[in-house]
């Protein structure tokens, strides 16, 4: 039996079960990265196009790597390497693409529902790679499956999420999944980074971060993404951000003994969090990077019509 749904727009589309079947064949694709040869004939003859209209290194090398890793073709597609440099709409540039039949398209996109936009004009399976401020689901999903693999039952769950969250798509990605999946969800930030509707997502908001920290099995920090800013000052500087919301190993005594530190990349090193965290014993971010591959191998099968039921994944 198929997948229930065409593309990946966004975790707001997924359920419960939903999640849960992406989350467990990305578990039987997880062991390809550990063999000696990297190469599986899955999606021979697939055709998927890598279109990022936003600078990337982990998302768009993790989509790379699995592509090529479940033998699909891959075509990879930026600003400066497009007709959209040249005033060609996203869509005349989509429907030139569909008109080459790719089975998936890969996309990042600078403005919110871009994925949504092509996923009503075009045939191919679209997987949303990043759009605006929006959402990132393959982002949530590959930090679920980091959290499921060190052993935690997402029911019992207390995560904090802290940092630029108005900014954040990852942040609305991981309230909808880690919520839905039954975890409580704490989120902390300067004011101005905290936008209004987090409670309705399901999140609780704190305003110190030892609160969010209190008794947390995962710290999740996130990037202050300052180009997003639009020339607001909504901080006084990075120096001050640390001192109020910088991880370092005095504020990981708040959490749990055994908790986890997470950041979707790229790290401010001495800004989001002191190197000794990043690279410190609690840290994940490396094993996040590992299986964004899986989940996102997982998703390109299942996006191309694969059986959550038979995994093919032969040698």
């Amino acid at each position: 039996m198929a997948f229930a749904h065409k593309s990946l727009l966004g975790i707001a589309q997924l359920s419960t079960e939903d999640i849960l079947t992406i989350l467990s064949v990305a578990e039987t694709f997880y062991e390809i990265s550990e063999r000696r040869i990297k190469k599986v004939p899955t999606l021979r003859g697939k055709t998927v196009v890598n279109l990022f209209m936003e600078p990337s290194t982990r998302t768009r090398a993790s989509f790379e790597i699995a592509e090529k890793r479940l033998s699909a073709d891959g075509i990879n597609l930026s600003p400066s390497s497009s007709s959209t440099k040249k005033g060609e709409t996203l869509l005349d540039t989509a429907r030139n693409l569909q008109a080459m039949h790719p089975d998936i398209l890969v996309m990042r996109h600078r403005a919110a529902g871009a994925p949504h936009f092509l996923d009503r004009h075009i045939q191919a399976a679209i997987i949303n790679a990043g759009d605006g401020a929006h959402e990132h689901p393959t982002q949530a999903l590959l930090d679920a499956f980091t959290i499921r693999r060190q052993g935690m039952p997402f029911g019992r769950l207390n995560v904090a999420i802290i940092g630029d969250i108005a900014h954040s798509r990852v942040a609305r990605s991981n309230i909808l999944c880690l919520t839905r999946l039954g975890a409580n969800v704490r989120v902390c930030g300067p004011r101005t980074m905290l936008q209004p509707g987090l409670e309705a997502l399901g999140a609780t908001v704190c305003h110190r971060l030892d609160d969010a920290l209190d008794g947390v099995d995962v710290a999740m920090a996130l990037r202050v993404q300052l180009e997003r800013f639009g020339g607001e000052a909504l901080l006084p500087n990075a120096r001050e951000y640390a001192r109020q919301f910088g991880l370092n190993r005095k504020r990981l005594e708040h959490m749990k003994p055994d908790g986890l530190v997470m950041h979707p990349g790229p790290i401010n090193r001495g800004v989001e969090m002191d190197p000794e965290v990043a690279d410190g014993e609690r840290s994940v971010i490396l094993e996040q990077v590992t299986s964004g591959v899986a989940v996102r191998m997982a998703l390109l099968y299942l996006m191309a019509g694969g059986s959550p039921d038979s995994v093919v994944k032969e040698s």
